[in-house]
């Protein structure tokens, strides 16, 4: 760092000191420093913080004290440790301890600290006591103190302050941020030129550059687990509904799914006689369906067998007694007819109702479409796709 001499239009630079050779202590000045000016700490983002208590030690069945309380505009606890010249080994150790205590204050009790706090102060300077609420209110921007969202669980935040960090704690705490701690690490360092001392505070963690960029990458992660947990919901739900589905078949006079064992996705398939042509149940969220799936590796294979499948669209839906839905689906290889019901397929408590509803419907299908089939099968054979297997099926 370097004052500048508007006079001699030069610079010179600045000796940077420790905090102890210039006689400061961490609670006698810090400490104090930072109570009284706050947003020495916000500068990088612009954030607000309110300092609701200092050398706080409201803690059950523990004398231990944290260095300066404050609150966030989003009604977060914010545990601020300071130390002068070096962090220690068990700065960030402290802070989590803390933390983990203020994590059970309740909104009254938050609003009963700040107000011993404001107290204090008003013995101290003389001027009469302010209301804790009123000013949390004011500073939360709520219409009252009933309406203010105050350290909800899992938001409360860290803020390391010292002159030098050693690596175990750097590391630790850029290792929190992956578990949505925030935790923030200042660096401050007292400056002297003559007479004149200057203190510089500056956030290295995260980076001013980094901070939106680790927010979301915490946001992503935490979106990816839960993406991640309702699939594994999915997957057993189906899992639970295909074995009870395959139950009643194999005692229904529907033999396609006779060999067919459950597993985690939504559909199950079954032969119907062209290979990769299969029959399908589909089981969802929101629906049930029995259909026919044309997904030959070759689109026009798929298409002619559902031309002629459509051609015979009267006689089949007479045959089931209800229209179909006919998906040519012109912009992907694969065509489907099918048939849906709506259900709140989550439910386990309807899930006897639709399984009777596919085994009713897929032995209807099959039975309007079997005979079509293998008259198209054989017009597939003597056709000119080459890549349409036959199945055994």
């Amino acid at each position: 760092m370097f004052k500048i001499d508007k006079t001699a239009n030069r610079i010179n630079p600045l000796e940077a000191k420790r905090f102890t050779e210039l006689g400061f202590t961490e609670r006698k000045h810090l400490q104090e420093w930072l109570e009284n000016y706050p947003q020495a700490l916000a500068q990088a983002d612009g954030e607000e913080l309110l300092i609701i208590q200092k050398e706080f030690d409201g803690f059950d069945d523990t004398r231990e004290r944290l260095d300066l309380l404050a609150i966030d505009k989003e009604g977060s606890l914010v545990i601020i440790e300071n130390k002068l010249d070096d962090t220690g080994r068990d700065v960030v150790w402290q802070a989590l301890k803390y933390a983990g205590y203020c994590a059970n204050l309740s909104k009254s009790q938050v609003v009963d600290i700040y107000q011993r706090y404001l107290n204090q102060k008003a013995q101290e300077t003389g001027k009469p006591a302010v209301s804790a609420e009123d000013n949390l209110v004011e500073f939360l921007e709520v219409d009252g103190l009933e309406a203010a969202q105050i350290n909800r669980i899992m938001t409360q935040r860290l803020i390391l302050v010292a002159a030098r960090y050693r690596k175990e704690v750097t590391n630790t705490a850029l290792w929190l941020s992956q578990f949505g701690i925030a935790c923030k690490c200042f660096k401050v360092t007292p400056y002297q030129s003559g007479e004149e001392l200057f203190l510089n505070v500056e956030q290295i963690i995260p980076t001013p550059e980094s901070t939106e960029f680790m927010i979301g990458m915490v946001a992503k992660e935490a979106e990816e687990k839960s993406a991640e947990t309702e699939q594994k919901h999915r997957h057993t739900l189906r899992l639970a509904f295909w074995e009870q589905a395959l139950e009643a078949f194999s005692q229904s006079s529907c033999t396609l799914y006779n060999n067919i064992s459950p597993n985690k996705d939504h559909w199950l398939s079954a032969g119907s006689g062209i290979s990769s042509m299969p029959y399908q149940l589909i089981f969802g969220k929101q629906e049930v369906r029995v259909g026919l799936s044309l997904q030959n590796s070759q689109a026009e294979a798929n298409t002619f067998v559902f031309d002629q499948l459509h051609a015979r669209k009267s006689e089949i839906e007479a045959c089931l007694g209800h229209k179909l839905d006919w998906l040519p689906l012109p912009n992907k290889k694969a065509c489907r007819i099918q048939y849906a019901k709506a259900v709140d397929g989550y439910d386990k408590a309807n899930w006897p109702e639709m399984v009777h509803w596919m085994i009713d419907h897929m032995t209807k299908l099959e039975g309007a479409l079997s005979n079509h089939l293998k008259t198209i099968n054989q017009q597939l054979k003597q056709s000119s796709f080459d890549a349409v297997e036959i199945s055994s099926d």
